[in-house]
This record gives structure tokens, C-alpha cells and sequence, in this order.
């Protein structure tokens, strides 16, 4: 005679199934909010440094034009 599993564990399978795929979802959806908020914290670390960049870039280019008015004045 094969061995059949009874009714109460073939549904307490089934609930544990059901609580291993929300833990899954839930986990994904962890995973997918770190990932993204990763990728915002990422995008905003590369804002600052391009806006450090523009700052010393329009701060070399106010001096650069400061030295040719000089140049030009002295001339």
C-alpha cells in the first residue's frame, strides 16, 4: 500500500507554498527598491560632482577672461 500524505499536511503544504512565494515577492520588491534607490543615490553623487565641475570650470574661464582684460588693459 503506497503512502498517501493526509489532508491536514497536504494543506499545510500548500500554506507553506503560499507563505514562501509572498516571502519571495517580498523580498523582490526589497531588492528592487534598494536597487533603485541605489541608482537614484548614484545619479545624484554624479550631479554634484558635475556641478563641482561646471563651478570650477565657469570659475577658470571668469579668471582666464579677467587676465585678458588685464593683458589687454596693460597694453
Amino acid at each position: 500500500m503506497a503512502f498517501t500524505p493526509s489532508k491536514d499536511q497536504r494543506r499545510r503544504d500548500r500554506e507553506q507554498k503560499k507563505k514562501d512565494k509572498r516571502l519571495a515577492r517580498e523580498a523582490a520588491k526589497v531588492e528592487k527598491l534598494e536597487a533603485q534607490k541605489a541608482a537614484e543615490e548614484e545619479a545624484a553623487a554624479e550631479a554634484i560632482k558635475k556641478s563641482e565641475a561646471e563651478i570650477i570650470a565657469k570659475e577658470e574661464a571668469e579668471f582666464e577672461a579677467e587676465l585678458a582684460a588685464e593683458a589687454a588693459a596693460s597694453e
